[in-house]
């Protein structure tokens, strides 16, 4: 019981430390071949134009953010 414990400890250490230089870093998350940025492409659809459901959630999107900038407190 006292190697599970320890094995436990070291771990959660591990994961802490990793949490700790993500949290500084401020860096986005990315997969280990790079991401859809390695292989040319900018955004998930790679369209001209955007779909209705895009532009529809960019809309809201859009919104959000400017109702949240006018209510800001800070």
């Amino acid at each position: 019981m006292q190697i599970f414990l320890i094995t436990f400890g070291v771990f959660m250490l591990v994961i802490a430390a990793m949490a700790i230089g993500y949290i500084f870093q401020k860096k986005t998350i990315s997969g280990s071949c790079g991401a859809l940025g390695s292989v040319g492409i900018e955004k998930e659809c790679d369209c001209p134009e955007p779909c209705d459901n895009r532009k529809k959630k960019m809309a809201k999107e859009e919104a959000r953010r400017k109702m949240l900038e006018e209510n800001r407190i800070i």
